[in-house]
């Protein structure tokens, strides 16, 4: 591979749309007229708070480049090793060579861990993940018990490495649990002779992965042996090109970091939106005037009951709580429906189905993808008339308020057969604004969700893009220029 083609493939433009507020402010926000002043106050508050929080998250996304330094493809000069070719002036050495690494330490028999911040933090596996520690269910170490363990602390210039539960999370501790104590199913790496950063992307490597994984001992609680861990072999560039490469890939971390932060703050800003248009307390301009009608089901759908006698070769569908209505097989990987489809039910294109007796957890589906499909007889389709748009009614039927209604009502049934069947829960009322303005509130919704949608599909870009610089730049297959 030559020097501009590297360049071409692992520099990335991060060139995404506008995620900042305004640009969603101006096309939604300005349409939307609410009902009194101080409402109107409210919202733009919120809208602006939450514009103000992405526009420092979208520093690094906004049309910037991260730029990968000069590279030059290494063809020949390579070495044999244990871990396979390196360029010649790399060396392999084992763990223990270059860090120290030392196990943790459980809390004594009969005493429990508290909520209460005691100034002792306590890291257990659950709080761990690929990278760092998730400090928002932090327990802590009882004052008097601290001083038993306080000699297996780990420090924020330590890694840590799970040997036990999952196996092989690498991680580095934060400021805010510097010195926490650390528990007996992980160590902490205190690297000496290398780059800590490098040695951290090492470990997390695809490579090195595997290698951790293929030396866990096949007990019935697997377990990482802690002279295994030190035996593990590193690859070592010079210590400039460790720290090059270290920051190549932190800078991919920082838009990676980023991203991520930008997507939940645009999953709150749909949640809040849609719980403002979908309530009416936020109206969209055109339509301040027009009332809204809050309806029974039955008024505006009816059940449907078609089977399937002449045994058609549908795809069968299941209805999930989060995903709606999805293939059976290809959801459950296996088939858990009857051979016999002749009393399953008929579900058309434009159609909702849910699951009479799991619906309080929000288990309803629309089906949009097929003409026909099938679904158990142990279902709910229904199909609404033409002042209803789907789109508005499904976002309304799957929302929490609604969720809990079900469960009320389910709750309060006095059908033995249990479940919510249709003649109560077509008696559940919802909100219905005149056809168009529905229209307009789906349209807005729609938008938000797709540039939702966009940002994820980045996410996955930029960590495919990491995986691949990871391939190239710790086995030398690239090289960076010092």
């Amino acid at each position: 591979m030559q020097e501009k083609g590297i360049c071409k493939v692992f520099a990335i433009r991060l060139q995404t749309k506008k995620y900042c507020f305004s640009a969603l402010y101006k096309n939604f926000v300005c349409r939307s007229v609410c009902r009194n002043a101080n409402f109107n106050d409210t919202i733009l508050d919120f809208f602006a708070g939450i514009g103000g929080i992405v526009q420092k998250r979208h520093t690094i996304m906004n049309s910037n480049t991260i730029e990968i330094p000069q590279t030059t493809q290494v063809s020949n000069g390579y070495k044999k090793t244990p871990i396979g070719l390196i360029p010649s002036d790399w060396e392999v050495k084992k763990l223990g060579e270059i860090a120290v690494i030392k196990g943790g330490k459980r809390i004594p028999k009969g005493a429990n861990l508290v909520e209460e911040n005691t100034g002792f933090p306590y890291i257990r596996v659950t709080d761990m993940y690929m990278g760092g520690v998730d400090s928002s269910k932090i327990l802590f170490i009882p004052k008097h018990i601290e001083p038993q363990i306080k000699n297996y602390k780990i420090s924020k210039n330590d890694l840590f490495i799970t040997v036990a539960g999952t196996i092989g999370l690498i991680g580095e501790i934060t400021e805010e649990l510097d010195n926490a104590n650390l528990t007996e199913n992980a160590n902490k790496i205190t690297v000496k002779l290398s780059n800590k950063k490098y040695v951290y992307y090492t470990l997390t490597s695809e490579l090195i992965q595997k290698i951790i994984i293929g030396t866990t001992t096949n007990n019935a609680q697997p377990k990482l042996a802690l002279e295994r861990i030190r035996d593990l072999f590193i690859p070592l560039p010079p210590l400039p090109e460790q720290q090059k490469i270290a920051s190549i890939l932190s800078t991919w971390d920082e838009a990676i970091d980023n991203c991520k932060g930008i997507i939940e703050e645009l999953k709150v800003r749909n949640k809040g939106l849609a719980q403002q248009l979908l309530t009416g307390k936020m109206r969209v301009k055109g339509f301040e005037g027009s009332k809204w009608l809050l309806v029974a089901i039955k008024k505006i759908a009816k059940n449907s009951s078609k089977k399937n006698p002449s045994d058609k070769e549908l795809i069968v569908l299941s209805c999930t709580k989060h995903n709606g209505l999805v293939p059976s097989l290809e959801y459950f990987g296996r088939k858990i429906y009857s051979d016999d489809l002749t009393t399953y039910k008929i579900v058309s294109k434009g159609q909702f189905a849910y699951a009479t007796n799991h619906i309080e957890e929000g288990s309803i589906g629309y089906q949009s993808n097929y003409e026909e499909a099938l679904i158990s007889p142990m279902y709910t389709v229904f199909q609404t008339d033409e002042t209803v748009n789907d789109n508005f009614l499904f976002r309304i039927l799957k929302s929490n308020n609604y969720i809990h209604e079900y469960q009320k009502r389910m709750e309060g049934s006095i059908d033995r057969r249990g479940g919510l069947r249709w003649d109560e829960f077509s008696k559940i009322k919802v909100p219905v604004p005149e056809l168009k303005e529905q229209n307009a509130i789906v349209e807005i919704l729609d938008k938000a969700t797709e540039e939702l949608n966009q940002c994820q599909q980045k996410l996955k870009t930029l960590q495919l893009q990491k995986k691949g610089l990871m391939q190239q730049l710790l086995t030398g297959k690239v090289r960076v220029k010092i």
